[in-house]
């Protein structure tokens, strides 16, 4: 039997959950590690059990009633088949030690069912990576971006901090002056060689993405943290400007880097821009509800 329901969100920097009772009545809220498929299989799985546990303990429900859960996930890295394969052949699933139904999808499209309430619309999202989502009201979806760290995700936390990282390099071998962005990533990953190196050799995108409020906080005084951030605007306009054209389907800008920078994006694309209606974790829950259902039907 079905009593809860059960909406994740996770990603490269931590996992949220919301519980609500099957008539949408809410439960509680609950927060964990990183659940990007990317950072491992098994701490995904851990970290989502985490934060439902969490979520459950805030209600003074302990231990979680899992058995009569049906969880909406939206995951990072759930588009490659692979990591989504391993992950849902390893979902826990002897009596009572699992959820009863699992819903997964992508954190990019339970973002999307979140913003636009569960309709159709496009999405601009950068937080520790980036990605743009499209689900068109015949049912086709597009992505734009979102090819993952290191090489893609333009515009996001990780890219910022990398770029961060490489002047804190450059300004190391003498090559650039030492700017006040240098500094402030000096001051994180060290002020020697040997530390800046050791420091790059252990950093993922988690790492990379904590330095990215050094570049908005060094903004005002240096240019070169200034035009990393018009840079990530440009790539941010890109991916809107790809998903649909200038005229397209309404857009809304989410994730923790997007929202600082959307009062920034063209004129194209704040004439398509709407404000979310909730969050991802609201879009697992949309996503659940869909899959419970299609089940019933």
């Amino acid at each position: 039997m079905i009593d809860y329901l059960v909406g994740v969100d996770g990603g490269g920097t931590g996992t949220r959950a919301r519980v609500t009772r099957s008539d949408g009545q809410l439960v509680g809220v609950g927060q964990a590690g990183p659940s990007a498929l990317g950072q491992g299989i098994e701490q995904a799985w851990r970290h989502v059990r985490d934060a439902v546990d969490a979520a459950f303990a805030a209600a003074a429900i302990d231990p979680a009633p899992l058995a009569q859960c049906a969880v909406g996930l939206g995951l990072s890295g759930v588009h490659n088949i692979g990591w989504r394969d391993t992950f849902l052949a390893t979902r826990p699933a002897s009596p009572g030690a699992g959820f009863a139904v699992v819903a997964l999808e992508t954190d990019a499209f339970t973002m999307l069912l979140g913003a636009h309430g569960g309709q159709p619309g496009a999405i601009v999202s950068s937080g520790t990576g980036s990605v743009g989502e499209l689900w068109r009201p015949d049912g086709a979806r597009v992505s734009v971006g979102g090819w993952g760290f290191p090489v893609g995700d333009e515009g996001s936390g990780a890219w910022l901090g990398q770029r961060a990282v490489r002047l804190a390099q450059w300004a190391m071998d003498g090559r650039i002056h030492q700017s006040a962005l240098v500094h402030a990533v000096w001051d994180v990953c060290g002020s020697t060689r040997e530390r800046l190196l050791a420091w790059c050799d252990e950093a993922g995108q988690f790492e990379y993405a904590q330095l990215a409020p050094l570049v908005f906080d060094t903004e005002a005084s240096d240019l070169s943290a200034a035009h990393l951030l018009q840079r990530a605007v440009q790539a941010l306009d890109a991916v809107a400007h790809a998903l649909d054209g200038p005229l397209g389907a309404p857009l809304a800008v989410c994730g923790s880097i997007g929202r600082r920078l959307a009062s920034r994006l063209s004129e194209a694309t704040q004439m398509r821009r709407v404000e979310p209606a909730g969050d991802a974790a609201d879009g697992a829950l949309h996503l659940v509800r869909h899959a419970l259902t299609k089940n019933n039907t």
